[in-house]
């Protein structure tokens, strides 16, 4: 069966952020009050990244169950690290947990133990910093992406196979991603091919469609694109999503489209949540 190799330091697996940082990631996101989409994606990428430290700190050690990279694409596509890890590409766990750029305090409402809330100050680690500007140069970034991940899987072959996480509010200007999101999708380790997954964001805040299993009902032919290049959602990473309440059907794809702040939130947390940690 795919998708069963234990994780652990013997064994990682690692994850690929690619965050389209594109002019148009300056808009606003939708209604809701979450500001620039940059701003939201960067917080949700950095408390990402700090989720998946958390997950492999074990007794005030940090062990190295996963390798992580974050490309940024918009006037280029290079690594969106900041501070000591900038221009670096797959990080293990351990450097990230050690190297934030930053240390930001924010407000935290936690609860008072009398049924109410009370404002608590938090350090924040940050990693990236919200980035925008130039064009959607994809498939620049979903090659960029393979020639990462073809050298890891040829290292770990053993391992839970890398799972790449897409985002993007547009569609490519440097021509049709397919060819390059195949690829990808055509890297394995013996536990089963790369899982590729897509979310899409919009300004609107209406019609959003979440991990569909059927590309006839997507609304136009960059979605359907999107979604043609999106994994099957395996049966883990199902179990994720119900637990979250988001609904995945026996076949699902790893695809969001015109998502909103809540669904950003949800693809990180459901495309993080591979099983088998040791």
């Amino acid at each position: 069966m795919p998708y069963t190799a234990e994780i652990s330091r013997a064994n990682p697996t690692c994850f690929v952020f690619v965050i389209d940082q594109s002019g148009s990631m300056s808009d606003s996101f939708g209604s809701e009050g979450a500001g620039r989409k940059a701003d939201f994606v960067a917080d949700v990428v950095n408390r990402t990244l700090h989720d998946l430290v958390i997950r492999c700190t074990k007794t005030e050690e940090i062990r190295n169950y996963y390798h992580i990279a974050v490309l940024g694409y918009g006037g280029s596509v290079q690594s969106a690290f900041v501070g000591s890890l900038a221009g670096r590409s797959l990080v293990p766990v351990a450097d990230v947990a050690e190297s934030p750029a930053r240390l930001d305090v924010r407000s935290k409402k936690v609860p008072d133990g009398a049924g109410g809330l009370v404002e608590h100050q938090v350090r924040f680690p940050v990693w990236i910093d919200p980035q925008t500007g130039g064009g959607t140069p994809m498939c620049e970034a979903l090659s960029q992406a393979k020639a990462l991940v073809e050298q890891w899987v040829s290292e770990h072959r053993s391992s839970f196979p890398p799972t790449i996480l897409h985002l993007t509010d547009g569609e490519s200007t440097d021509g049709d991603p397919t060819a390059k999101g195949k690829e990808l999708l055509g890297l394995s380790t013996f536990d089963g091919p790369v899982l590729v997954f897509n979310c899409h964001v919009s300004s609107r805040g209406s019609g959003k469609l979440e991990y569909p299993s059927d590309g006839a009902t997507l609304p136009d032919e960059f979605a359907r694109t999107l979604f043609g290049i999106s994994s099957v959602l395996p049966e883990g990473f199902r179990k994720a999503a119900d637990q979250i309440g988001v609904r995945a059907s026996e076949g699902a794809r790893g695809f969001v489209f015109n998502g909103d702040p809540t669904s950003v939130v949800q693809f990180f947390e459901i495309g993080t949540r591979p099983a088998n940690l040791r």
